[in-house]
């Protein structure tokens, strides 16, 4: 065997590999946030959702509003893998596809502040979830790869 040979099955099985990939994110953009359409947390979410709409990010407002909505928070948190709250040891219990998915998730919620902005929310989250600078800089990176600052 030729090492043009060896190379291409190698290039072949990563292809493999990142479309399987491909396809299970792919689901989780289907599936993602589900629970919000159904009992418990529709309701609350109805509610409160155009209220947290017009608070900051981070602002003692959207915390104290946080608190009124928690039992929906709690179930959600519950059932959806791509929030750190869903497992005991938080964001080290995540595999990457839940990490992706929660970053893409980040961003999607700064469009729903008038003042979101992602690389402010990365710094809050993660004074909330305690992950490293490592893995914070990995967050930029992949936003601005994104083109999406």
């Amino acid at each position: 065997m030729n090492s043009e040979h060896e190379t291409n099955k190698h290039r072949m099985a990563v292809r493999i590999a990142m479309y399987e990939i491909a396809d299970k994110l792919s689901d989780r953009g289907t599936d993602h946030d589900r629970s919000k359409l159904q009992s418990p947390e529709k309701e609350i979410f109805d509610e409160w959702t155009p209220k947290l709409k017009g608070t900051t990010y981070g602002s003692p407002e959207y915390a104290e509003m946080l608190k009124k909505i928690k039992p929906a928070t709690d179930h959600h948190y519950s059932v959806n893998s791509h929030h750190p709250e869903h497992f005991e040891d938080g964001i080290r219990g995540m595999s990457l596809l839940d990490i992706i998915e929660m970053l893409v998730d980040w961003k999607a919620a700064t469009l729903r502040h008038a003042d979101g902005d992602i690389m402010k929310s990365i710094e809050i989250n993660q004074g909330r979830f305690g992950y490293s600078d490592e893995l914070k800089q990995i967050f930029i990176n992949t936003i601005k790869e994104m083109g999406a600052e």
